[in-house]
């Protein structure tokens, strides 16, 4: 690194860049929220440290300390099971910082007993590094409120936020944390349908994508319920009322449902190891 770029302040440090804070990093880019210049990355792993950086233009450390001394907002993005020995190592360059945490299962009492910054916890997903993220953000008891300002301007530029109470984080890690395999798990059964019927796989998959797609777009912007916009796609004795009738019996929506309760169940776990 040379002399110049060593003596850089940056606006955004990230500590453990990997799918989900790269994610993040790449929709702010996208929506030009910020520079390359503003950020500061870690990644220990060699290969996704030279791909994030030639991929983004971002600066991307083998380490933690340089990314938490040279940013003035750090984010957390390693794995749960590490968070406490990562703000261990680095809480002599967070004191007084806004530091906010994409860990799952880790609670904020367990981080502001390890390092004096103004935590906060946010839950985002992959669909941020296209600018369709659905992210909440729960305070710590340090947070201020241009500490909220910022988060909220910082995750609406990558998709949608809301703010939820800490207790209410797991369920949100569940629905749109974890909803994304869920829902790629539909498009690929949906996929898999149409391949039985007789549609090549290409085929099957492009239309399984857009409907997703274009159905969740008319919840969202419809003002209908998803109940009132199913009523208006089934006709008794038709083909869609077949299929509901199937999904039904297999019990699909109680499994979607279930898989939701599991994974915020698993949350709960895991706020209690790492503890």
């Amino acid at each position: 690194m040379d002399t110049q770029t060593s003596r850089q302040t940056y606006r955004f440090g990230i500590l453990g860049a990997g799918n989900l804070a790269g994610g993040v990093i790449r929709g702010l880019l996208q929506s030009e929220f910020c520079s390359v210049q503003d950020i500061i990355a870690s990644q220990p792993v060699d290969e996704l440290r030279r791909f994030l950086q030639e991929e983004t233009g971002i600066t991307v450390t083998a380490g933690n300390l340089e990314a938490a001394q040279r940013a003035d907002i750090i984010f957390i993005g390693v794995k749960p099971g590490i968070v406490r020995s990562v703000l261990q190592e680095t809480a002599a360059f967070l004191k007084n910082k806004l530091v906010v945490s994409f860990a799952a299962g880790v609670r904020l009492a367990t981080m502001e007993s390890v390092a004096e910054a103004r935590f906060m916890r946010a839950m985002t997903n992959t669909p941020a590094s296209i600018r369709r993220g659905a992210t909440a953000i729960a305070r710590g008891t340090r947070t201020t409120e241009r500490d909220m300002a910022l988060a909220r301007e910082f995750f609406t530029a990558v998709g949608i936020v809301v703010e939820v109470p800490e207790e209410q984080i797991d369920a949100v890690t569940a629905l749109s944390g974890s909803g994304p395999a869920f829902v790629y798990t539909v498009i690929e059964a949906l996929a898999e349908g149409g391949e039985k019927t007789g549609l090549s796989p290409e085929v099957a998959l492009a239309l399984a994508t857009q409907t997703l797609l274009g159905a969740a777009e008319l919840v969202q912007n419809s003002g209908h319920s998803p109940e009132e916009l199913r009523r208006m796609v089934v006709t008794p004795g038709g083909t869609t009322a077949a299929g509901l009738a199937v999904m039904e019996r297999e019990r699909t929506p109680g499994g979607l449902s279930a898989a939701v309760e599991a994974a915020a169940a698993r949350g709960r776990e895991m706020a209690k190891e790492n503890e």
